[in-house]
């Protein structure tokens, strides 16, 4: 039995139906990711794990325990917020006890379990120090550790980093990721950060219009998409818009721009107007005339990120965007004519939404 189970949750805010009959299946220890843009339904569906929103429709069992209308404070959670929630009149040990506290926990043991959460994130020697007195990232801390003091069956982030900086925020994901497998704490993390979902997880459920438009391992995510929202927001990709010629065992034959190309159909019944897609590192640029080229064009634009260079291309096939590894020696100059190859492995074909051919 799975440790955390949501059975056809919906909710509904009048006419607007917010999450629309979810499933979803949590393991002990597992550290789930609920990614998507603003407004997809991912903080609704943590809000309703946490007690916070009562769904629509459907049941939440914990443990096997049916939680769906228990008051949040009974449910055994640790939820870290965007804001922190920290009490500014509070010092750091204030904050972290506040809970235990609350649980007429003795002082003693309450100061036991307050130094080893402050431990686990690394902030021993700042519990007399308040929230003002803190960096962004040791409150986050702070916030972490408040929630880790109650030893919660469940932790529940709702985007705890987005205020961090980009350098700090890389620090945390390891950070947080290397306590919860230490702790072997269930974790659902909330964000719309493709980057933090994948670092992270062992599982993302790519939220879409209240609905999850694919659950599976990071690595899946991004290298077999299963829906276009899924390949457009997963990381960067082209995409070029085709037809089906025919179907064959392994792949389907796409017209594309007059172009055809064999593309590894993964068992999908695929026809009519499609896309295909290929992510801009698996594209390689190539020597006009060499045998292998799939497509010659011009260089528009050429940007150096510092470990790699990310180069537009205009294609017969369409513009074509090309994430090169910075191997020391930088690539043509804007405007030179290269050819572009690839292998049919790397593209990827899905039926375009609202499309589904002629039987």
């Amino acid at each position: 039995m799975s440790f955390l189970t949501l059975k056809g949750i919906s909710k509904h805010y009048g006419d607007f139906t917010a999450i629309e009959h979810i499933d979803l299946d949590v393991e002990r220890g597992e550290f789930l990711s609920l990614l998507g843009p603003s407004g997809c339904g991912k903080t609704t569906t943590l809000q309703m794990i946490a007690g916070f929103v009562t769904p629509s429709t459907g049941n939440i069992l914990l443990d096997g325990r049916d939680i769906t209308h228990e008051r949040p404070e009974k449910r055994g959670m640790g939820v870290v917020f965007q804001s922190y929630a920290l009490f500014p009149h509070m010092t750091v040990n204030g904050n972290v006890g506040f809970g235990l506290e609350m649980r007429n926990m003795k002082r003693a043991a309450r100061a036991e379990r307050v130094a080893e959460a402050l431990d686990l994130v690394r902030l021993n020697g700042l519990g007399g120090r308040y929230p003002k007195e803190l960096s962004g990232g040791q409150r986050q801390r702070v916030a972490i550790a408040r929630a880790l003091a109650m030893r919660p069956e469940l932790l529940l982030l709702d985007e705890p980093m987005s205020n961090l900086d980009a350098k700090l925020r890389e620090e945390m994901h390891i950070e947080l990721r290397s306590i919860q497998k230490r702790l072997g704490i269930t974790t659902i993390l909330v964000t719309h950060d493709q980057v933090e979902a994948m670092t992270m997880s062992d599982r993302i459920a790519v939220m879409h219009r209240g609905k999850i438009a694919q659950l599976s391992t990071p690595f899946e995510a991004y290298e077999r998409p299963e829906t276009p929202f899924a390949s457009a927001f997963l990381g960067k990709t082209n995409l070029l818009p085709g037809a089906v010629l025919r179907l064959n065992a392994r792949c389907a034959e796409v017209d594309v721009a007059g172009t055809t190309l064999k593309v590894p159909h993964e068992g999908r019944h695929v026809q009519g107007e499609v896309n295909v897609y290929i992510r801009p590192e698996k594209v390689h640029l190539t020597t006009m005339g060499t045998q292998g080229v799939r497509a010659t064009g011009r260089i528009t634009t050429r940007v150096f990120t510092g470990n790699q260079w990310l180069l537009l291309i205009d294609t017969g096939l369409g513009q074509l965007s090309v994430a090169q590894s910075n191997n020391g020696a930088p690539p043509p100059d804007e405007g030179a004519q290269v050819g572009v190859a690839w292998s049919d492995d790397d593209l990827r074909v899905l039926q375009k939404e609202g499309h589904h051919g002629h039987a």
